[in-house]
């Protein structure tokens, strides 16, 4: 194997080729700005494609009253006004313009019989203003991306490993990471980094991210160079998750299930949503469902595998071939299970970080000149409970607004700085890594952190749990010190486990800290000691290694979009 050193210079840095990274990349290729966009897994496979249900935008195609005001007011509605008003604003103003670039990328939408883009009912939005491509959207839209990026011939690396963001007097330099195969080092100069890395949700034992995705690495990047993170507590539970084959646990039940009639029941065969909500039942939000059937596994009520059951068997054959085919496929492929006939075993999964690292509302700037945030990796938009379909439609309206502002970072600056000292660190951190021969299994310690967040930081928190939980953190940490790293034939997949700990850790300390601090119940986060809400909590938690947690206060809403805030209907629509 070969470890020699490749030195690279762009404009401007992308680390992520996912939905958000690839805008950014895109917008500032078609400006004529020099840009690299790398990422850790192939381009096709990024997370964005697994994205299922739609992407969101007031284009009134169905529903001729929408508005982004009411778009904005609905999206501050569900954060649990926790969200920031402007960054809401930036986005919902933005997302006609994001679906007209998707359409000019050749992305085909569906669409009604006179040409109309079609829009459907998606979470507790007032309208239908919910874009889709089948039940496959997020894959529909990185297909679209990745083809405009080969049309402008935007390089891309595939299988590289970011380890660190240079950086020197609070400003960026560039980056150094290694290639997973061959081990080849990659130093990178850069004026600009746009950091696009997604978020922290595999440091759960149950989640929707796939192994080694999202185990906190923009979390990691940022925080070492100097940036803070904002809301890490805030976590979406997705209700159903698979438990079994082990290597695919957590895998989503589509939300789908429950909109064509899917009933959940405990081990007793209960009907338990009628506790919980008896007026929407299965259709209820998101982490209403989650909580219900954390609770319910909890108290002694789930299988004995540790879920609850969610069966379509009484649906139709021709229901669920016609309006549930890929659910159908993905049972059978991952556990030859039918489910016309059986029903399936689910529990809450970790989906979706809706904090991450803090950005500015108007370019999504991190505090660190030079250094941005988008996608999953940052944080504004989603407060503590994320409306379905706002995710994909950030990607997209950011990476445009983030690759403009890079572009205009890099033409302004008058040198460009170089660290030989930062670099140095970082060839240093891998060399020592590379050069640990403990005992420690880096896989182990991986599953030490998962079950220490499930155990103390799922669904349900409290006081005790989250301090038990910091100390769990704390002995990772210190049996960390003693792992052991070996390459083999098959490449660097050791070395780049031992880097995704160290992004576990921080990641679980910072959601840790953060959770003890936000002492009420508010959307997702659940504090079984303090089961109110607290409007003196009405407030962004921001957390630094240096500085642990400190309150931020949020923006006021402005008059247009508060006066629109209203109760959703939820009649035949399935809530997110």
């Amino acid at each position: 194997m070969r470890a020699e050193e490749r030195r690279i210079t762009t404009s401007v840095l992308v680390i992520g080729t996912g939905g958000a990274g690839l805008r950014a990349a895109i917008e500032l290729a078609e400006h004529g700005v020099d840009v690299l966009a790398l990422g850790k897994r192939p381009r096709l496979d990024a997370h964005t494609s697994l994205a299922a249900g739609g992407i969101n935008a007031a284009l009134g195609t169905m529903d001729s009253a929408d508005s982004w005001q009411q778009h904005a007011a609905d999206t501050i509605k569900e954060s649990y006004y926790l969200a920031d008003p402007r960054t809401v604003e930036v986005v919902t103003r933005g997302a006609e313009q994001a679906i007209g670039d998707l359409v000019r990328f050749g992305m085909q939408l569906a669409r009604e019989d006179d040409g109309r883009i079609s829009q459907r009912f998606f979470g507790a939005h007032k309208y239908r203003r919910t874009a889709f491509a089948g039940d496959y959207t997020g894959l529909e839209i990185q297909r679209a991306l990745i083809g405009r990026a080969e049309q402008l011939q935007i390089p891309i690396l595939d299988s590289l490993y970011v380890t660190r963001i240079l950086t020197d007097d609070n400003t960026v330099s560039g980056a150094y990471g290694f290639d997973l195969v061959d081990g080849t080092r990659y130093l990178i100069h850069a004026d600009a980094v746009i950091l696009a890395a997604g978020g922290h949700t595999r440091i759960w034992r149950h989640t929707s991210s796939r192994r080694d995705e999202n185990t906190g690495d923009s979390f990691r990047l940022a925080a070492d160079a100097g940036a803070r993170l904002r809301d890490a507590e805030l976590v979406q539970f997705h209700p159903s998750g698979i438990l079994e084959p082990e290597n695919a646990a957590g895998t989503l039940v589509s939300e789908a299930a429950r909109g064509e009639g899917g009933v959940l029941r405990n081990a007793l065969g209960e009907r338990y949503m009628e506790r919980y909500d008896p007026k929407r039942m299965e259709l209820s939000t998101r982490d209403r469902v989650a909580l219900a059937g954390f609770t319910e596994i909890k108290e002694g009520r789930g299988t004995p595998q540790g879920g609850v059951w969610l069966d379509v068997s009484h649906l139709s054959r021709e229901t669920i071939m016609t309006r549930l085919p890929r659910l159908r496929q993905q049972m059978l492929e991952l556990q030859m299970l039918d489910i016309t006939a059986e029903p399936m075993e689910v529990a809450p999964t970790a989906h979706y970080s809706m904090g991450g690292v803090w950005v500015r509302h108007e370019d999504h700037g991190t505090g660190v000149d030079g250094l941005y945030a988008i996608g999953e990796a940052s944080s504004g938009l989603h407060g503590a409970n994320r409306l379905g379909g706002n995710s994909l439609v950030e990607l997209l309206v950011y990476g445009r607004i983030v690759g403009r502002a890079a572009a205009a970072y890099s033409a302004g600056l008058v040198v460009h700085r170089r660290s030989h000292e930062a670099e140095g660190q970082a060839r240093e951190e891998i060399r020592g890594l590379l050069a640990a021969d403990g005992r420690e299994n880096v896989r182990a310690l991986q599953r030490a952190v998962r079950n220490t967040m499930t155990e103390h930081a799922g669904v349900v928190r409290d006081e005790t749990g989250l301090k038990q939980g910091l100390q769990g953190i704390d002995e990772i940490e210190g049996r960390a010190a003693s792992l052991g790293i070996y390459p083999d034939i098959a490449g660097f997949a050791g070395l780049a486990h031992a880097f995704d700990l160290k992004a576990s850790l921080l990641a679980a300390r910072a959601t840790l800290a953060s959770a003890l601090e936000r002492r009420e119940t508010r959307g997702c986060h659940n504090r079984s000691d303090y089961p109110a809400t607290d409007p003196a909590f009405q407030v962004n938690l921001v957390w630094s290694p240096a500085d642990g947690v400190v309150r931020e206060p949020i923006a006021a809403v402005p008059d247009e979009i508060s006066q629109l805030i209203v109760d959703v209907s939820s009649i035949g629509k399935l809530v997110e």
